[in-house]
């Protein structure tokens, strides 16, 4: 019996959905991600990498990002940074990083 997606499955679902909602659809191009644990929580660490069409509207949603409610069941988002973004020719490729924490 299968307990559904996985962590990293369901964050890239999430970071797709708000991405389209604030009006600057992303592709994950690429995506990561390993266990994690401290001493009183477990969770997964992400790396992502993304591609979008440069616009006013990537560049607030990428501002507002790691303070973006990410509804992950079963997990919460505890952190979201961007780690880069470098821009050619209309496209902007974005790096991410995230840690999520299982509920």
């Amino acid at each position: 019996m299968s307990r559904g997606p996985d962590a990293g499955t369901v964050l890239v679902r999430a970071i797709e959905a708000n991405a389209r909602r604030a009006g600057c659809p992303v592709c994950i191009t690429a995506s990561d991600w390993t266990r994690w644990a401290s001493a009183t929580f477990t969770g997964a660490r992400h790396e992502l990498a993304l591609q979008a069409d440069e616009s006013n509207a990537l560049d607030s949603w990428l501002t507002g990002l790691p303070e973006a409610e990410l509804p992950i069941r079963g997990h919460l988002v505890a952190d979201i940074v961007v780690t880069s973004v470098r821009r050619a020719e209309g496209v902007a490729t974005i790096r991410l990083e995230a840690l999520t924490v299982e509920e």
